[in-house]
């Protein structure tokens, strides 16, 4: 699986350097310049030394500027747009699904890359020390919150989630030091989830953001970051393309916790499944 440099810069920014961050900012904002570009000619234009580019490299996980420099002119060369979602009004039925799906699959495959191993220890270990989690976002992210509360509640962990933000507000304002507010948010600018946010941390409450921008407000504000990389594609926002991700990071939190609370989760989905069937009668 080929390794996608401008998610990776992505998914490393908040942990750069100043000067790192410098040379993250020119390749996301430069990426067709930097794949004609020697290593000293990236130097010369920020006004760094070439060490400085070639640990940049390093640091979110290639060889050096030339394995970087292959790795980004796929992406360039070879946009998501024309490989997965070139779709025609003279597309039949099933080559639209095809394309549906190839974009799913390249949504996971790149969120993949990108998932850093310390961070969702680091969530894993918050969710198990919680006495309470909700899980808050508004709009296409309240979907997400309510699909994370559908398996939690499973767990044998006090979950919760509602759809509407003056409610999650509300709820935000009684959590304390022992709980954990998961917050959804594809762009972390969301003015309303922000405020959950804050809220949450202003109560004591641990904090875990999901994003796909590691230079949004909830990323910073967060105690730890998860992040989903997806590209726009005609018929579909960016947005929409990144929450299969955003419930794959959940259900991978979800199956860690059961794994992690093995016998208490096994009581709780019993007591789940003995429940639901007995509305069957």
């Amino acid at each position: 699986m080929a390794q996608n440099c401008l998610g990776k810069i992505r998914s490393y920014y908040a942990r750069l350097s100043e000067k790192e961050k410098k040379v993250a900012d020119y390749i996301l904002e430069n990426p067709e310049k930097i794949i004609h570009n020697t290593i000293n000619e990236v130097a010369e234009d920020l006004q760094v030394a070439d060490a400085t580019v070639f640990r940049f490299c390093k640091r979110i996980g290639f060889k050096g500027y030339q394995a970087m420099k292959i790795s980004l002119a796929s992406e360039i060369i070879e946009p998501i747009q024309q490989i997965h979602e070139e779709i025609s009004v003279n597309d039949n039925e099933k080559t639209v699904a095809d394309k549906v799906f190839h974009s799913n699959i390249r949504t996971l495959e790149n969120t993949l890359q990108i998932l850093d191993g310390a961070s969702i220890q680091k969530a894993v270990g918050l969710l198990m020390k919680a006495k309470r989690v909700e899980f808050y976002g508004t709009g296409g992210s309240s979907v997400v919150a309510m699909d994370a509360f559908h398996k939690f509640v499973r767990t044998g962990i006090k979950a919760f989630a509602f759809i509407d933000s003056h409610f999650q507000l509300m709820s935000a304002s009684q959590l304390g030091e022992n709980d954990v507010a998961v917050v959804i948010s594809h762009s972390g600018t969301n003015k309303d989830t922000i405020n959950i946010l804050k809220t949450a941390k202003k109560n004591g409450a641990r904090t875990i953001g999901i994003t796909g921008y590691p230079k949004s407000p909830i990323c910073q504000i967060s105690d730890v970051a998860l992040y989903t990389s997806s590209e726009e594609t005609e018929y579909r926002s960016e947005a929409l393309s990144s929450r299969i991700a955003q419930l794959s990071l959940i259900d991978a939190l979800y199956v860690n916790i059961m794994v992690l609370n093995n016998e208490k989760a096994k009581r709780s989905l019993g007591k789940v499944r003995e429940a639901i069937s007995e509305t069957r009668i």
